[in-house]
């Protein structure tokens, strides 16, 4: 399989308006404008965004004019695509926030020497309303509400917030704006994609194209995302991030060689067929977090993460190196597991502790809403089936 063929077919859902004729322009010669968008509407990215992003850096390692976009903008409307319902809006500063490390984290997979990052705040802050009314008028109303979840929605008496009409208007402008030969993304972002389309071949006179990856399953199976706390991410130490993919449900092993490593196809299909003879899950599962955990924390990290699996989980020996955490009395303790990283939100705190997965000094914790106060000075606080912390009273 040849670079090209390769690079639009593996973990490639779908391509805009075909294949062939994306194939004829990468063969050309030409270099195309290349782009990747990603909203900041979490603190962190996780290994499905990486998908696309490694994606990116392929573009950008043929030599195409490659750009990683930052919805800062965008992000304060929010997209609802993949929703049920609105999606929470996001103030200036949560988003300024959440994009303090969203470089450092892409630079786990981004060659940023290849690939230029901009914010789409850059240009979308500086239409006026008589421009934004010039755009609406590339599209219909009725090409928005025959959306599947928009028609779900409409149906079971939701609310539709005319905000979330204008974003595909404005993903589409951002896709005019960078003069944009192909766009990459989930499948999720087809319509929004499809408007960037439009606005080139209008304003711009000339055909584009849409690349839309697949989604990486999350550890529970279901699409990998922040909201069902299934996420692995960039962010995640290489204990953390070894036993999350540690965890992964057999069927899920190849999935994760093709979509979330580099190796070649010739070696997933020896792994397949491994699987088939009957060769234990586990032991392949070790390569695939070895692989992965080396990709993002380096070799070092991976065989430490490797040891630490073997003595923690598989042995239950509690480790020897627990991270210490110095807490204040008085405050709810899900507040500093938050602040510190340990867990990533408040619902990921509540759901552990409804699947009865906190235990202090091996007592299980019942009350998500449990105080410093009521926890032990030295107390070993095991989170899940990897996390560990001892509690020092300040």
């Amino acid at each position: 399989m040849d670079t090209i063929d390769e690079l639009l077919t593996r973990g490639v859902a779908n391509i805009i308006p075909s294949k062939e004729l994306l194939v004829k322009e990468l063969s050309s010669g030409k270099k195309l404008n290349i782009y990747l968008g990603i909203d900041p509407t979490a603190i962190n990215i996780h290994l499905g965004h990486a998908l696309a992003l490694r994606k990116l850096q392929q573009f950008a390692d043929l030599g195409h004019n490659v750009t990683f976009l930052v919805g800062d903008f965008t992000a304060l409307i929010g997209d609802t695509s993949d929703k049920e319902s609105e999606r929470p809006q996001l103030t200036s500063e949560q988003i300024q926030e959440n994009l303090k490390t969203y470089k450092e984290q892409a630079s786990k997979v981004l060659d940023f020497s290849k690939i230029t990052i901009k914010f789409n705040s850059e240009w979308l802050s500086e239409l006026k309303f008589a421009d934004i009314v010039k755009l609406t008028q590339h599209f219909t109303l009725g090409d928005f509400i025959s959306r599947e979840l928009i028609k779900k929605r409409l149906n079971s008496g939701g609310k539709i917030g005319l905000h979330e009409v204008l974003y595909p208007v404005m993903q589409g402008y951002d896709s005019y704006h960078l003069d944009t030969d192909v766009q990459l993304g989930g499948t999720d972002q087809t319509f929004n994609m499809q408007a960037g389309r439009t606005l080139v071949k209008d304003l711009r006179n000339k055909e584009s194209f849409i690349v839309t990856n697949v989604f990486l399953s999350g550890t529970d199976g279901r699409k990998m995302s922040k909201t069902w706390g299934n996420a692995i991410w960039l962010t995640d130490n290489h204990d953390e991030m070894f036993g999350k993919i540690m965890s992964l449900k057999d069927e899920l092993i190849v999935e994760y060689f093709t979509l979330a490593t580099d190796i070649n196809n010739d070696e997933i299909a020896k792994i397949e067929e491994r699987l088939k003879s009957g060769e234990n899950p586990m032991d392949i599962k070790k390569q695939l977090a070895t692989i992965i955990v080396e990709k993002y924390h380096g070799a070092e990290k991976a065989k430490e993460a490797e040891e630490g699996f073997r003595s923690v989980v598989q042995n239950k020996e509690v480790p020897k190196d627990i991270e210490s955490i110095n807490i204040t009395t008085g405050i709810p303790f899900s507040k500093i597991l938050i602040e510190k990283g340990i867990v990533n939100s408040i619902s990921e705190w509540k759901r552990l502790i409804e699947q009865h997965g906190v235990t202090v000094d091996d007592k299980k914790i019942e009350n998500p809403f449990i105080n410093t106060t009521d926890l032990p000075d030295g107390g070993i606080i095991k989170i899940g089936k990897r996390k560990y912390v001892k509690i020092v009273k300040s």
